[in-house]
């Protein structure tokens, strides 16, 4: 028992010790500020470490516009942009954590401007060509950003399931844009509950693909980042779902209040054609739809890849082995997801429609019923 003692005390004096020797993780202090080129000092062509590849190294005077070091001129290296006098970029000031040195390097452009500018020429277009609908639009795109900035971030940052905080979330911009855009009336509600129904059966196909081709969502290096600054507590394959989700929201919307209206105008210019006739009227229209946003979307996510499907096409693995990657993978699933979604919203959105607004078929002339229905019938036909 005295040895068992003597080594329990032993163990304890090393394990405080070891304690009491752990490392701190040193942070290096960053702060980036706005500076303007005053003079270039010197530039030449190098090759990169390691390459052939020529690469562009300057030696800036640099004067620092904002914070604490306003004023300040400095001297600095650069082998990132290409800058000339007068250039604005965002400079990076760093207090290195192990011996407090301190550096300065080029972070980035500064582009604000420029990205002010657009939008202030996409207002100015929306406004002008939109009209009032215009305005409501714009007033809906703002509601949907407030929403995932303030509720679908912070909500999956807190700890709550990503899937559950996306549907949520894209429902209520579902709602709030609807109504936003296209005001309180039955039009509306019917295109409002098809989508929310679409998104639930979409997220529930996204759920299920992802686990089946065992997708991890660390395609890409914003994804290890945010589960390394996370310490691992956040859902990365929750997250690539619900940008499945909310990268769906938009065609989605375009889809659902066509079809909607396809139906209320279809039936108040022939109100007293049945429901069926009218749904099936109105999937025709949809169908022809279909066709251009599907090809929209997935042209749109091969556009956004583009570089990287270059990169591939260069390498000399076959072509099956590089589809499997999983950061292919990951751009597959979600173009086939969000394009299943876009299919089912036209068949639910259109029969919820006809079951909201189209009143059953009441008396009418007969002569003008049968004029109308044939002009139905040989709607599309040519002669």
């Amino acid at each position: 028992m005295r040895k068992i003692l003597i080594l329990i005390a032993v163990f304890s004096f090393s394990f405080s010790f070891v304690n009491a020797q752990e490392p701190v993780l040193l942070q290096d202090q960053v702060n980036i500020v706005k500076a303007r080129v005053v003079e270039v000092l010197n530039e030449e062509q190098k090759n990169l470490p390691g390459t052939d590849i020529l690469s562009t190294y300057q030696t800036l005077k640099v004067e620092i516009l904002e914070g604490p070091k306003k004023g300040k001129v400095i001297i600095l290296n650069d082998d990132y942009l290409k800058l000339k006098k007068g250039d604005l970029f965002l400079l990076r000031d760093t207090i290195r954590a192990e011996d407090n040195v301190q550096f300065y390097s080029v972070s980035d452009s500064y582009r604000l401007p420029a990205l002010a500018l657009f939008a202030i020429i996409f207002i100015i277009l929306v406004l002008a060509i939109g009209g009032i609908q215009g305005i409501r639009g714009l007033l809906s795109l703002a509601g949907s950003l407030l929403l995932i900035l303030y509720v679908l971030i912070p909500g999956i940052l807190d700890g709550y399931s990503p899937i559950l905080m996306s549907m949520t979330v894209s429902s209520l911009i579902i709602v709030l844009g609807s109504y936003i855009t296209h005001g309180f009336n039955r039009t509306t509600s019917s295109a409002v509950i098809g989508m929310i129904v679409t998104v639930l059966i979409t997220g529930a196909l996204a759920y299920w693909s992802v686990n089946l081709t065992h997708l991890t969502g660390f395609e890409s290096d914003e994804a290890v980042y945010l589960s390394l600054n996370t310490q691992g507590t956040i859902d990365i394959v929750g997250i690539l779902l619900s940008g499945i989700m909310i990268g769906l929201l938009g065609v989605l919307y375009d889809v659902a209040i066509g079809q909607a209206i396809s139906v209320e105008e279809l039936h108040k210019i022939a109100p007293h054609v049945s429901r069926r006739k009218i749904y099936l009227r109105a999937l025709r229209m949809g169908r022809e739809h279909i066709g251009a946003l599907v090809n929209t979307l997935a042209i749109a996510y091969v556009g956004a890849s583009l570089p990287l499907l270059l990169l591939f096409s260069m390498s000399e693995t076959a072509s099956f082995s590089v589809l499997n990657r999983e950061i292919f993978a990951t751009e597959i699933i979600r173009t086939l997801i969000g394009s299943i979604g876009l299919i089912l919203a036209v068949p639910i959105t259109t029969l919820l429609a006809v079951w909201i607004l189209v009143k059953k078929p009441e008396n009418a002339d007969d002569e003008l019923i049968e004029i109308e229905k044939k002009a139905l019938e040989h709607a599309g036909h040519k002669h």
